[in-house]
């Protein structure tokens, strides 16, 4: 059996289309999400059209609950979590996607059961609906076109719940099988350009030779070179010598 309390279930209330529940299920599963309920679809359950959208997510829909109100769907739970661009006129806190996925992470790490509700594609979640939630998710969205799809209100939490629940990377660099150069093959690339400089009466005059060669020894420095770049810059200098010989 699948524990429940250790991610939130996405929890969405009275979905029109069949083809946004299943674009929400594929959204879910990108983020490893798979704790879906369904309250009252307007056009029944089971769904083709869902079927067919949710591509290779069509797993969460076989497990996904079906319950006939909103009251069912969230009876079990501790914390509930309304997603909504409207305001309201109910006082609740309210968090960003990205605090509310850390706040349901807290919680769940305590043994709490966390839902998170999306509303109808039409026009969102009812005040009724809201007023059953403990907390609001506002999304920061352009205030003359706040609507956002079901399916991308799904992606977006299930986006942030990845990341409070995953250590993720802010920025990574794929090595595409090689390393990073080390100071001594930096300094030995830097030695072979400055000599064959040399040869070639770069630094010139005389006067400013010492500041030119300490400014090349800089722009290797700033350069995050690979062994490979490393390997390659040798190589294009050896062949421009060679060139340059047989010339």
């Amino acid at each position: 059996m699948r524990d429940d309390k250790m991610q939130p279930r996405f929890v969405l209330v009275r979905p029109q289309m069949g083809e946004n529940i299943g674009a929400a299920a594929r959204a879910m599963w990108n983020f490893g999400l798979d704790r879906m309920v369904v309250v009252a679809p307007r056009d029944g359950w089971p769904n083709q059209k869902a079927v067919a959208m949710a591509s290779g997510a069509g797993r969460l829909l076989d497990e996904a609950r079906l319950v006939p109100d909103l009251a069912t769907a969230v009876e079990e739970d501790t914390f509930v979590m309304a997603t909504t661009a409207r305001i309201r006129g109910l006082t609740k806190p309210v968090f960003s996607p990205e605090g509310a996925m850390q706040e349901a992470a807290r919680r769940l790490s305590r043994g709490e059961r966390v839902s998170v509700l999306f509303g109808p594609e039409r026009a969102g979640l009812e005040n009724e609906d809201v007023a059953r939630a403990n907390a609001i998710i506002s999304v920061p969205v352009n205030p003359d076109f706040p609507s956002l799809n079901l399916a991308q209100c799904v992606l977006l939490c299930g986006y942030e719940w990845r990341r409070a629940s995953e250590a993720v990377e802010a920025t990574r660099v794929d090595m595409a099988g090689t390393e990073w150069a080390n100071q001594q093959e930096i300094e030995a690339l830097s030695s072979h350009y400055e000599e064959r400089l040399e040869d070639a009466g770069f630094f010139f005059p005389e006067a400013k030779a010492r500041g030119m060669k300490i400014n090349l020894r800089n722009m290797w420095s700033r350069m995050a070179l690979t062994r490979a770049d490393v390997q390659m810059l040798h190589g294009v200098l050896r062949q421009m010598v060679r060139w340059k010989e047989r010339g």
